[in-house]
C-alpha cells in the first residue's frame, strides 16, 4: 500500500485555526490592542481589517507610524529581544486578527519553511517601506508627502485596480502620519481636488493623476 502523502503546509490555513499559542482575536473600531510600553510576548496578524501603529513621544506628541492592512504582521519586535512594545496598536475600523505568543511564532518559523518565506517577505517589504519613508521624510515637501501617502493607501501601483480610500481616514490622521498640521492637509486635499486628481464620493476616491505631484521637482 502506497504510502499516504502529508498535507503541503498551508500558511494562510494555519492562521485561520485557533491552537497552542495561537488566538484569534476581534477587534472592534478603535479598540486598543496594545499600548506602546507593554509587555512585547507577541506577533499578530491581521485576516481582516486594518490596524493603525502610532508612537508618543517624551514631549506627549503623537505620530501615526503605519495603517496596516490585511495580510500584514505586526508587534514582531519582540523577536528581536525587544521586552516592551515601542508603539501602540489600535483597530482602525472592525478588525480580525491572530495573535500568536512569541514561543508559537518562534516554532512555527523553525518547522514551517513555507510560513517563514511569508514572513520573511513581509519583513522585506516592511524594510523598504521604512526606508521610503525616511527619504520622504527628508527631502520632499509635506504636499509630495500628502500625495505619496494617498496614493499607497489606494493601492496604486500594485497589482489590480486602485481602491478608495477609507471612508472615515481624517485629515488629522492624514497630518499624523506625514508629519505637519490639519490646515495644511485640508489645504492641499482642496488642490487635490480643484485639480481633478482627487474627488469625494463616500470616501476619497485617489486617482492616477496624483502621481505627478510625486514626479513634479
Amino acid at each position: 500500500m502506497a504510502p499516504k502523502r502529508a498535507t503541503p503546509f498551508n500558511p494562510q490555513t494555519f492562521l485561520a485555526k485557533v491552537g497552542h499559542g495561537k488566538t484569534l482575536l476581534q477587534a472592534r473600531k478603535r479598540q486598543l490592542i496594545f499600548s506602546q510600553g507593554d509587555a512585547a510576548d507577541a506577533v499578530f496578524y491581521i485576516q481582516a481589517g486594518q490596524v493603525k501603529l502610532t508612537v508618543v513621544s517624551q514631549q506627549g506628541k503623537e505620530a501615526v507610524v503605519a495603517i496596516l492592512e490585511r495580510g500584514s504582521f505586526f508587534g514582531e519586535s519582540c523577536l528581536a529581544g525587544h521586552l516592551l512594545r515601542l508603539d501602540t496598536a489600535t483597530a482602525f475600523g472592525d478588525a480580525t486578527l491572530v495573535r500568536l505568543d512569541k514561543g508559537a511564532m518562534i516554532r512555527v518559523l523553525h518547522d514551517q519553511p513555507p510560513f517563514a518565506e511569508l514572513f520573511l517577505a513581509h519583513l522585506l517589504a516592511h524594510n523598504i517601506r521604512i526606508q521610503e519613508d525616511l527619504v520622504d521624510q527628508l527631502f520632499n515637501s509635506s504636499e509630495k508627502r500628502l500625495a505619496r501617502i494617498l496614493l499607497l493607501l489606494s493601492h496604486f501601483g500594485k497589482e489590480g485596480k486602485p481602491e478608495p480610500m477609507i471612508a472615515k481616514l481624517s485629515q488629522e490622521t492624514l497630518a499624523e502620519m506625514i508629519g505637519t498640521t490639519r490646515s495644511r492637509v485640508s489645504f492641499f486635499m482642496n488642490k487635490f481636488r480643484k485639480l481633478g486628481f482627487l474627488d469625494y464620493n463616500g470616501g476619497i476616491h485617489v486617482h492616477s493623476s496624483l502621481v505627478n505631484v510625486v514626479l513634479h521637482d
